[in-house]
C-alpha cells in the first residue's frame, strides 16, 4: 500500500521527531542534572535529537511538510502536558503511589508546560524556516552549514525562551545562565557531532524516496497547513 503523499518513509520521521519531543519534555521535568561542566535539565540529553529529525524533514520533504509535523508535535506535546497535571489533580485512591510521589516524577507545572511549549513552538519554526532558506540560497551545498546554522538559530531562540520563561524568578541570575549557556553549548555540539549521520540519513531518504524539496514560492506562515506543490526540485 501506498502511503498518503506518495512518501515510504514521512510518517516514520514524524514519529520519531514526536516521540522524542515527548520523552525529553518528560525528563525535563523530571530533574535538573550535571554532566561534566554542563549544567541542564534531564530532557536535553534527548531534545537535540528533534532538531536532527526537524533538519531531515525539512531537508528532504520540504518546510511545508516540516511545519505539519511540528503542529504534531506541538498538539501532542499540549495533550500529553495536560494530562499528567489532569492526573496529578485527581484525588488519590489510598494505595499505590501518593500524590507526592506523582508530583515528585511527574511534576508538570503550568509555568514549566507554557515554557515548553512556546520555546517549542519558536525554536522549532526557526530552525525549519533557517534551513528551508539556507538551501535555496546555497542552492543545495554545504547541508553541514545548513543543518549548524539552523541549529544556532533554533536551538538559540528555544533555549533562552524555555529557560527565561520557566525558571526566571526561581533560580538566582547565574544559575540561569549557567543553564542557558549548558544547555546551548551542548545541544548545538550534538548537531555537529550527529552531521555525519544526518549526511547518511537524508542521502538515503532522498534516494529512496525520490525526493530533495527547494522551498522556493512557499508560504512561510506558521499556521498555514497546505502543502505547496511546486517546491520540489
Amino acid at each position: 500500500m501506498q502511503p498518503a503523499g506518495g512518501f515510504r518513509h514521512y510518517d516514520l520521521v514524524m514519529t520519531a521527531f514526536v516521540t522524542v519531543l515527548l520523552v525529553s519534555n518528560i525528563a525535563s521535568a523530571a530533574r535538573i542534572v550535571k554532566v561534566w561542566i554542563f549544567t541542564f535539565d534531564a530532557g536535553t540529553l534527548l531534545f537535540p535529537l528533534a532538531y536532527i529529525f526537524g533538519d531531515i524533514l525539512t531537508e528532504v520533504y520540504g518546510y511545508a511538510r516540516a511545519r505539519r509535523v511540528i503542529w504534531v508535535g506541538f498538539t501532542a506535546n499540549a495533550l500529553m502536558s495536560g494530562i499528567i497535571m489532569l492526573v496529578g489533580l485527581l484525588p488519590w485512591a489510598g494505595f499505590g503511589p501518593s500524590t507526592e510521589a506523582y508530583h515528585e516524577v511527574l511534576g508538570f507545572t503550568p509555568r514549566i508546560v507554557i515554557a515548553s511549549l512556546i520555546a517549542y513552538w519558536v525554536g522549532a519554526f526557526s530552525n525549519s524556516f533557517v534551513l528551508a532558506k539556507m538551501k535555496v540560497w546555497t542552492r543545495g551545498k554545504l547541508l553541514w552549514a545548513r543543518t549548524i546554522g539552523s541549529t544556532i538559530v533554533g536551538q538559540g531562540t528555544d533555549t533562552v525562551v524555555f529557560v527565561l520563561v520557566a525558571f526566571l524568578g526561581a533560580f538566582a541570575g547565574p544559575e540561569i545562565m549557567a543553564i542557558i549557556i549548558s544547555n546551548y553549548v551542548f545541544k548545538v555540539g550534538v548537531e555537529v557531532a550527529f552531521t555525519p549521520i544526518t549526511y547518511l540519513i537524508v542521502g538515503w531518504l532522498k534516494r529512496t524516496e525520490g525526493a530533495d524539496y527547494y522551498d522556493r514560492g512557499t508560504n512561510f506562515n506558521p499556521f498555514r497547513l497546505g502543502i505547496t506543490r511546486r517546491s520540489r526540485s
